[in-house]
């Protein structure tokens, strides 16, 4: 009797163990998926922001009269396709990411094509509304650009959680999967340039 007790203490420590470690590890890829759900929303929050003002820019440039309509109406569409791509927070994979971000870019030319063909137009610039709502912009446009290096150092840890060992086994079991980060835009090693 005393013989079978042993294998059985053990295999109940191992048993122990093995429950222990599977649930440490699933609360810690439920914690870190938070933690990237948080940031992800944090970026959505701020890309908001900047379609939200993109409008109040507009109607402030539409009102000279003889400012390029294909400009405004190139925003104006960027814009609507911007906000119609949504990316749940759930389904992060590169691909979505991908074309989130492509649409993010193309409005972003687009703003960057508006504010370049406002230099031809002085009153504009002096314009007080003008003004507040350019550097209101830049100030979303870095905000953006702090909430998505947030967002990508919480995926790095997400995913290095995921594919550590012993991690990678229970990752699976769970069905948890790694998640995209943002990525450069195509030709963001070239500085763009500016024509007057």
């Amino acid at each position: 009797m005393k013989k079978l007790l042993i294998p059985i203490a053990i295999l109940g420590v191992l048993g122990i163990f093995i429950y222990t470690k599977a649930v440490g590890t699933y609360n810690s890829f439920v914690t870190t998926e938070e933690q990237v759900n948080g940031q992800w929303a944090e970026v959505e929050t701020q890309y908001q922001r900047r379609a939200d003002l993109i409008p109040n820019l507009v109607n402030t440039v539409k009102g000279y009269a003889d400012f390029e309509q294909e400009t405004l109406t190139g925003v104006i569409e960027a814009r609507a396709k911007a906000t119609s791509i949504n990316v749940d927070a759930n389904n992060l994979s590169p691909e979505n990411l991908q074309q989130f971000q492509q649409a993010q870019d193309q409005l972003s030319g687009a703003l960057s094509r508006l504010l370049v063909t406002v230099e031809r137009y002085p009153d504009l610039k002096a314009n007080q509304n003008f003004l507040e709502l350019q550097a209101q912009l830049e100030g979303t446009e870095n905000r953006i650009a702090v909430a998505r290096r947030n967002f990508n150092q919480e995926v790095v840890a997400y995913n290095q959680n995921l594919r550590v060992f012993p991690n990678n086994i229970f990752a699976g079991w769970y069905g948890f999967e790694t998640k995209g980060t943002f990525q450069a835009s195509e030709g963001a090693e070239n500085a763009p340039s500016v024509q007057f």
